[in-house]
């Protein structure tokens, strides 16, 4: 039986893969924010993503390659917030995504104890925004804008 794609703690050379994937600086403001500079050194992006006691995460296939990325950090006692989601381009469309985010989301709960998860995603982004609701997110208007989507998921 062949091996699930498995979520694990981001080692060092992680990196270098990611940075392949984010390849002009609207794609890196998109991913990551716009206090993200563009270009960046791969082996400065563990500091330049840091937050306060985040998680970063890889998912990686059934050869180990890295397919996918994010972190998650918690907000306060009840909510943990789920950020810098991001699948390689050549394994899009292929399911990493909704492996990565399940993954991501139990972790996330199980480690934290949280009641609530949230994430923001660019409306236009219909791909991501299309499963985020399979997964149970819902909208938070009052919290979003004309250009991000605030979402929450109730545990």
């Amino acid at each position: 039986m062949s091996m699930s794609p498995l979520l694990r703690s981001a080692l060092p050379d992680d990196y270098a893969v990611i940075a392949t994937w984010i390849n002009n600086i609207q794609a890196c403001a998109r991913w990551a924010g716009p206090q993200l500079p563009f270009p960046f050194a791969s082996a400065d992006l563990p500091a330049l993503l840091a937050k306060p006691q985040a998680q970063d995460l890889v998912l990686i296939d059934v050869n180990k390659d890295v397919v996918g990325f994010a972190q998650f950090w918690q907000r306060d006692e009840r909510r943990t917030h789920l950020g810098r989601i991001i699948v390689s381009p050549a394994a899009r469309g292929l399911g990493y995504g909704r492996v990565l985010c399940e993954q991501l989301m139990r972790r996330a709960i199980a480690e934290t104890g949280s009641s609530v998860l949230s994430l923001r995603v660019y409306r236009d982004n219909e791909g991501a925004l299309h499963l985020y609701c399979q997964l149970g997110f819902v909208a938070v208007e009052n919290d979003s804008n004309e250009e991000v989507l605030a979402m929450e998921y109730q545990v």
